[in-house]
């Protein structure tokens, strides 16, 4: 009678254990769809702020240009509130003191030509006169000359881009550039204090002629639709296949003989 009994004791037990373990990974299955379906819903959020900030910027790019923001205004200067903002300067470009940045266009790779330009306000701002292909480093007025006298540039504002990368990094020493870092450029040219954003110019009145302007990529990925929808296609996929696992279970339970 012994076996029978420690028989019927371990079906009693695993009667009471099965239960909790349901429940358990149930509990844990709710959880993780719930977390999916927020991660669904961030990236809905993350979609409206993002529409947002294209309607927002591209309002900038097509708005009349205003003033440049001075030397009182530096502190306040951020991406968010400035970056794309077109703007016009008015001034004396700095002869000499072009640094090559290398790049990547649509016209092929090459570098853009960024100039001082000290404004009528007496403070400089470095200026991207535009993209020069990489043939013609070398060559004899590689850019064209340095805009003489008095000129006005229109452009997009643009923050200034430090570093270089981890690969990348700027050489200044040996003239070897890969990013448009304000501060960087301006202690290599002994510039002094600069504006802590750049302009990058607008297409000038005279297509084929070098440097090329207007070649500024305005362009922010928006898939924020997709990952929402993959989000909720995962929570519905795990609440569905929990349902089943649970259904199997319980239907199991009820067979004869299943202790």
């Amino acid at each position: 009678m012994a076996v029978p009994r420690a028989g019927m004791v371990a079906g009693e037990e695993g009667r009471r254990g099965f239960p909790v373990r349901r429940a358990v990974l149930a509990a844990l299955a709710t959880l993780a769809v719930i977390g999916l379906v927020e991660l669904g819903n961030w990236q809905l959020a993350r979609r409206t702020w993002k529409q947002d900030l294209i309607a927002r910027v591209d309002a900038r790019v097509h708005a009349q240009p205003v003033r440049l923001p001075g030397p009182p205004d530096w502190p306040r200067i951020s991406a968010a509130q400035h970056e794309y903002r077109r703007v016009q300067a008015t001034g004396r470009f700095l002869r000499s003191e072009e640094t090559l940045v290398q790049a990547s266009t649509a016209l092929g790779a090459g570098y853009w030509v960024i100039s001082p330009l000290r404004t009528e306000d007496g403070f400089l701002v470095l200026v991207n006169r535009g993209f020069v292909p990489g043939e013609r480093r070398e060559a004899a007025g590689l850019a064209g000359p340095v805009p003489d006298g008095v000129v006005t540039v229109t452009g997009l504002m643009r923050m200034t881009e430090p570093g270089g990368g981890f690969l990348r990094a700027n050489v200044p020493a040996e003239e070897r550039w890969y990013s448009r870092d304000v501060s960087a450029i301006a202690a290599a040219r002994r510039l002094g204090d600069v504006a802590p954003y750049f302009i990058d110019a607008e297409a000038g009145p005279h297509p084929g002629r070098w440097p090329a302007g207007g070649l500024t990529v305005i362009t922010f990925p928006d898939n924020h639709l997709v990952y929402a929808l993959t989000w909720y296609a995962l929570a519905l996929l795990l609440a569905g296949s929990s349902l089943y696992v649970e259904y199997e279970e319980w239907r199991a339970s009820r067979q004869p003989g299943s202790a």
